[in-house]
């Protein structure tokens, strides 16, 4: 970890847009924005690690009231540079934690962040984070992949995700432990530079049991968010989970 910033400090941020570029695609934003604004409804939403507002901008467009926790000043530098920026909150700091003033119709992370939490006791406190910030009736959201360990036959640990004349991108797993790293090789006037981020991979049976633990329970789980259905051939899911009205 370089900085205060985590594996998402300046270098990181310079480049993530570029690098995820498909991800802000309208067609990509825009059925994402669409779910989370009926979800919050009348409501304000909380986006953990809302990074340089890929969602939160346009759902904030939508009329939802939305802060977001995030480690990274670095990201959240580029948020604020965007029109509409500065009417977000933002709060410095651990989303596993971090607690902000309010009461939420809505938490959310997207994009695989929850796998950011390199420690199964992270990732159980950021449920109990997200649950304490929602109403009664509220809900929490989080997308994720499906770890891809169909891929590895025995004694393989690599799984390629990206293949550019510029840049490669390989996760590698550890199936005792659940750690997997993203190792990303970029061409840099014809030198290669190479970086690296720690994850913990996570199964959506596992995060309905964080999310038991934290006392919300499972309303939807789709393939994506055109609300397809998950089966076993999906690659990633949009799991709701819902706090109970006491």
């Amino acid at each position: 970890m370089a900085d205060d910033d985590g594996y998402f400090g300046e270098s990181t941020a310079a480049t993530y847009e570029d690098f995820v570029a498909h991800r802000f695609r309208p067609e990509v934003v825009s059925p994402t924005v669409d779910v989370l604004a009926g979800l919050a409804g009348d409501g304000q939403a909380v986006e953990l690690g809302i990074g340089t507002g890929r969602i939160a901008l346009p759902l904030a467009a939508r009329g939802v009231p939305v802060h977001g926790i995030d480690m990274s000043r670095a990201m959240v530098t580029r948020l604020r540079a965007k029109p509409g920026g500065d009417a977000v909150g933002v709060t410095i700091g651990d989303f596993a934690t971090t607690r902000v003033a309010g009461a939420f119709s809505l938490a959310y992370l997207v994009f695989n962040t929850i796998n950011c939490l390199t420690t199964q006791d992270a990732q159980v406190a950021c449920f109990h984070n997200a649950a304490d910030h929602l109403l009664p009736s509220g809900t929490f959201v989080v997308e994720a992949g499906v770890p891809e360990l169909r891929k590895l036959p025995p004694g393989q640990t690599d799984v390629p995700f990206h293949i550019s004349p510029t840049q490669w991108g390989v996760d590698t797993y550890d199936v005792a432990t659940q750690a997997m790293t993203s190792h990303y090789v970029t061409l840099v006037d014809g030198q290669a530079e190479h970086s690296s981020t720690p994850f913990r991979y996570v199964w959506p049976a596992e995060l309905d049991l964080m999310a038991r633990l934290a006392g919300l329970r499972l309303r939807h789980r789709w393939a994506d968010w055109s609300r397809a259905p998950f089966t076993a051939e999906s690659g990633g899911h949009v799991s709701v989970w819902e706090k109970p009205i006491d």
